[in-house]
């Protein structure tokens, strides 16, 4: 699937393609619908859903998803190579929300099977946003305190029923300065409790990298944003991980999580997008009115 996205603001003079609405890839969604549900199993900004945070775009490449990006003009042609099996029909929209006329080229490409396993699972992908998320107060010495629960975690992905988790992206806006990513990942499988079964030690380890961040795009993990003006790692930051090779299956429910600074003491803007197969097309959360879905201050 491949979607190559611009915008011009006179659409009788072609030959300016600018862009109108800098916020468009945040304010475009693209939905699939599968087999005959009236609901979207795939809800997600148009930028996000193929890595690009913050509604910035960059090119870059992985095992997934690749972006070849005019990046005078911030127009970025993006291409998904996960594999998205249904049994009878499929329907693919994009939906402008903006206020902004947007023009858009797509292909999508599908092979027609003999059959398909009666048990394979439907794609999914969903998008969640915490701007700011909700810092947890410093002990009265100044400490940060110790997390034994992960209820006040940002979550990526809350979903029930039976799948496999394969991919996220994480983007974090950071406003106050100095180093966020001490957030520890914790990823509970049906209903298991805290500490769960899979809990790692740090932000940049979730997306294979150590000492901080680097601007790397490999085929498995990398940064698509990566503030390289930064002096204290402020600014804004996007990180992604694909786990199709090494999934984490779920017979009844998953619950992804990740730390904002250790013990969520800090309010940075969060959000996300997370991929998984599921039993079944199930309806993806619906996604916040496009104003909120904006970062607080404009992309860098």
């Amino acid at each position: 699937m491949a979607y190559d996205h611009h915008e011009k603001r006179n659409w009788i003079d072609d030959r300016h393609f600018t862009v109108a609405d800098p916020n468009y890839l945040r304010n475009s969604v693209l939905q699939i619908f599968w087999e005959d549900s009236d609901a979207p199993s795939v809800n997600v900004p148009v930028g996000d859903f193929f890595g690009l945070g913050h509604g910035r775009s960059r090119s870059y490449s992985s095992d997934l998803f690749s972006v070849s990006t005019d990046h005078e003009a911030q127009r970025p042609g993006s291409t998904c190579w996960i594999r998205m099996p249904f049994h009878g029909r499929a329907r693919f929209v994009l939906l402008n929300e903006s206020e902004e006329q947007v023009r858009a080229f797509f292909h999508v490409d599908y092979q027609r099977w003999e059959a398909v396993p009666d048990d394979a699972y439907h794609f999914h992908s969903s998008w969640r946003c915490e701007m700011p998320c909700a810092a947890t107060p410093l002990l009265p010495d100044g400490a940060e305190g110790a997390n034994l629960s992960g209820d006040d975690n940002y979550v990526i992905l809350n979903a029930e029923g039976e799948g496999s988790y394969i991919d996220c992206n994480l983007s974090v806006d950071n406003h106050a300065g100095g180093w966020w990513g001490e957030g520890d990942d914790m990823i509970f499988v049906d209903g298991e409790r805290f500490p769960g079964s899979l809990h790692g030690t740090g932000t940049e380890e979730v997306f294979g990298q150590c000492w901080g961040l680097q601007d790397v795009q490999f085929p498995r993990f990398g940064t698509t944003v990566f503030n390289t003006g930064h002096t204290d790692w402020e600014g804004q930051w996007t990180m992604y991980r694909h786990r199709d090779r090494d999934p984490i299956p779920f017979r009844r429910s998953i619950r992804v999580t990740v730390e904002h600074g250790h013990n969520n003491t800090r309010a940075d803007d969060y959000s996300s997008t997370a991929y998984w197969y599921q039993k079944g097309p199930t309806a993806a959360p619906e996604l916040p009115p496009a104003p909120q879905r904006v970062l607080r201050r404009p992309s860098a």
